[in-house]
């Protein structure tokens, strides 16, 4: 059975969230909000953590997982950008955009894809998200939490606690966020390729 967090959306609350992250480090999967809808969430090194998302959201190994970041500094761990791709990353971050880059050694294999060796990063504009990756200390591995066959992710948390009771471990609630997954640009080959059009405006890399 999933353990339930109710936190304030501006205010969250230091204990709730030292919880939430002790979870993490121990090897829990959850369901957090972001500022574009909630996302399934992981330590990077999770193994289980991993084949659990895959097993819940039906996925192959051509997807492209998620490091959300709390900031540039740990985003540039985990990928390589040059500086025209930084300045660009930059001017629409924090946001509801997702970032394809090439991937440093620093990331797990079985994150990357397979033929480009590439991975998603994103440093979220979102209070909570950010209050929690400020609690954990590093990035989350992470996934749009959007169950096969269902065209709109949940957005509610009592939901995602009902519907996910027993495949995630923790579910973490602030209220209402968006409905629309992050925006995705490949810049994997130095150029902007915008994948997905979701909530963040796409139109600065067109």
């Amino acid at each position: 059975m999933a353990k339930y967090f109710d936190v304030h959306p501006q205010n969250p609350q230091a204990r709730i969230l030292d919880n939430v992250a002790d979870l993490v480090r121990s090897g829990s999967l959850i369901a957090y909000p972001t500022d574009s809808c909630f996302a399934l969430g992981c330590q990077v090194g999770n193994r289980e953590g991993l084949a659990r998302i895959r097993t819940i959201r039906h996925l192959d190994d051509r997807h492209h997982f998620t490091l959300v970041c709390q900031n540039f500094a740990q985003l540039g761990r985990f990928v390589h950008i040059d500086n025209n791709v930084f300045r660009a990353i930059k001017a629409a971050t924090p946001g509801s955009f997702t970032f394809i880059l090439p991937a440093t050694n620093e990331v797990p294999r079985q994150l990357l894809h397979p033929k480009k060796r590439t991975v998603g990063v994103r440093i979220p504009d979102h209070v909570v998200t950010q209050a929690l990756l400020a609690e954990l200390g590093e990035p989350l591995l992470s996934s749009t939490l959007l169950l096969p066959d269902e065209e709109e992710p949940m957005t509610q948390g009592w939901e995602i606690k009902e519907r996910l009771d027993h495949v995630v471990d923790a579910v973490l609630d602030s209220g209402d966020c968006g409905t629309e997954p992050t925006t995705v640009i490949d810049f994997s080959s130095g150029v902007a390729e915008i994948v997905r059009q979701g909530a963040g405006d796409a139109t600065r890399f067109e």
